[in-house]
């Protein structure tokens, strides 16, 4: 890598990093000379009440321990403040919502193509990804394309959507049974709830 293309890319970091930095001092809540109230009860460092002090008293106290006065509940009447450190405290909601985010199990739908003369063995195999699809939790599209005369046969349609969900049926349950859609056939499988 040339110095230009490495100038470059520490640039575009600090860019990125500036940017990340004003989106979350966009939202986030107000902290020492940000706090616009004239009383606020102050909560110290250990937890302890220290009551309902005017705001440069409160800010005060926060400087006094080299710590920062952040308002943790504006709608209270008188708006709780608490002396802590905020850096600290960003990064341990920052930390949180990445755990949150960490057990969110999502559900994608997956979608197998069947076509009106399938062989056996093709029949199966997808049939076997399907299962594997449910089996992971995702749900599954099952589409027939029909092509120029197959449109005057939908009952075969029906018949192999039939077969695949009973070939499927130990892991899902129909969620919409099979049905034309212009020149496609859909049926959506979901997996069998676990107990």
């Amino acid at each position: 890598m040339c110095g230009y293309d490495l100038l470059r890319t520490v640039y575009a970091v600090r860019f990125v990093y500036f940017l990340e930095v004003l989106i979350i001092s966009a939202k986030d809540i107000p902290v020492n000379e940000q706090i616009t109230f004239k009383e606020v009860r102050v909560i110290d460092a250990d937890g302890s009440q220290l009551g309902i002090l005017p705001i440069k008293d409160a800010l005060e106290a926060a400087y006094s321990k080299d710590l920062d006065l952040v308002n943790v509940s504006p709608n209270a009447n008188p708006p709780v403040c608490k002396i802590m450190d905020y850096g600290k405290y960003r990064f341990d909601i920052a930390k949180r919502e990445k755990e949150a985010r960490k057990n969110q199990k999502v559900i994608e739908t997956k979608e197998i193509r069947l076509g009106l003369s399938i062989d056996k063995h093709d029949f199966e195999t997808k049939g076997n990804h399907a299962i594997q699809f449910l089996k992971s939790g995702n749900k599954l599209k099952v589409s027939i394309r029909f092509r120029g005369r197959e449109l005057g046969h939908p009952e075969i349609g029906l018949e192999i959507m039939a077969r695949f969900a009973e070939y499927c049926q130990e892991y899902a349950v129909i969620e919409k049974p099979a049905k034309m859609e212009s020149r496609n056939m859909l049926m959506f499988l979901a997996p069998k709830p676990t107990k």
